[in-house]
């Protein structure tokens, strides 16, 4: 993801000081912030939200763009408006002096997704290669609503090959469809090599997007285990750990290491040793990246502040719980005519690679 510079703002995490959190633990696409607000009486957190940028510009716009999940990780969809209470110091804004509402989030962020599947002589002489088609085909199907879907398979050889584009429509589904015609160069299996090269197809097609806010989900099905050994798995592991895209697994079959394919979907694993839970485990993958892309928000309000650095902090309520973040902004020069539905400005930098942890 492309990260915020920070200029205007800093976020925080509300109530405790910052060299009490080891941010290595926690998703690059929440290193800005993560919050948990609200604790219950008896202990249980609340929701959790999570800032991944804000935008701050005149006459008085303040755009912040994060997101809402419960203690147990489950994304919050849907939230209106209404579901927000926004304050400033400490005290509340008032709804129709803030005008708040909920932005177009595409207006902030582009999510892709790349589906990468496994194409090496066990899948292929399996029997399985019609389900597995069908299977990407409603994957793609289900996720292009709300991210580009590219798919690719891999075999052992050392490149992937391109089946469908980041398209959408007739384009994708017709791309999944010649998943059936594959004819692969190398029946033995480069998993650890593939999952490399599709987090450089991922990086690729995110540099091609407009937005200023760019996010990546690897979706990797396989059968069975690396048996290429191009690719160490120490050395995938450290590029994993290094990046700060998503990494989920869909792993089916008897061959299947389950202690391996965790340690690779660091983001979620689907694993199941009967392979005729093939449809059912890409069914689930697809839920849960449709489930993640609708727990983002992109808030925006018009500040009543015309001077002076500021305490930003929004509450949410779902279902009795709540929880909140917390951004400090300076208003110098804020004053009257603010359209809150207006595109906002976020301050954006490549971030150069994180070193791997000492060993």
């Amino acid at each position: 993801m492309r990260r915020p510079a920070g200029r205007h703002g800093q976020a925080r995490l509300a109530g405790a000081p910052r060299e009490a959190y080891d941010t290595r633990m926690l998703p690059r696409a929440l290193l800005a912030l993560t919050t948990i607000g609200a604790l219950a009486a008896g202990g249980c957190a609340g929701l959790r939200l999570g800032l991944i940028d804000a935008s701050v510009k005149r006459p008085s716009n303040l755009a912040v763009y994060f997101t809402v999940d419960t203690s147990d990780d489950q994304p919050v969809p849907s939230l209106t408006a209404q579901s927000f209470r926004i304050y400033e110091d400490g005290q509340p804004i008032s709804v129709h002096e803030s005008k708040q509402t909920i932005l177009n989030p595409e207006v902030a962020a582009a999510h892709h997704t790349l589906l990468l599947i496994d194409m090496s002589g066990s899948v292929t002489g399996s029997g399985d290669v019609a389900v597995i088609q069908e299977a990407a085909r409603a994957f793609g199907e289900r996720v292009q609503k709300y991210q580009k879907v590219g798919i690719y398979a891999f075999d052992g050889a050392t490149q992937i090959h391109p089946i469908a584009g980041f398209a959408t429509g007739p384009a994708l589904a017709n791309g999944a469809g010649r998943l059936g015609t594959f004819k692969g160069r190398d029946p033995s299996t480069n998993l650890n090599g593939a999952i490399l090269e599709g987090l450089k197809v991922l990086r690729r097609q995110m540099s091609t997007s407009a937005a200023p806010l760019t996010f990546g989900t690897l979706v990797v099905f396989t059968d069975g285990t690396d048996r290429a050994h191009r690719v160490t798995r120490e050395q995938l592991e450290r590029e994993l750990y290094e990046t700060d895209l998503e990494v989920m697994v869909i792993g089916v079959g008897a061959e299947i290491d389950e202690g391996s394919l965790k340690r690779i979907g660091k983001n979620g694993t689907i694993l199941h040793k009967d392979r005729s839970q093939i449809t059912a485990s890409f069914q689930a993958a697809a839920a849960r990246v449709e489930a993640s892309s609708k727990h983002y928000y992109l808030l925006g309000y018009c500040s009543p502040s015309r001077a002076g650095k500021h305490e930003l902090r929004i509450e949410a309520t779902h279902q009795g719980q709540s929880g909140s973040l917390t951004y400090e902004f300076d208003a110098t020069g804020f004053g009257p005519n603010c359209d809150p539905t207006a595109k906002p400005t976020f301050n954006v930098r490549r971030p150069g690679k994180a070193k791997a942890p000492a060993r």
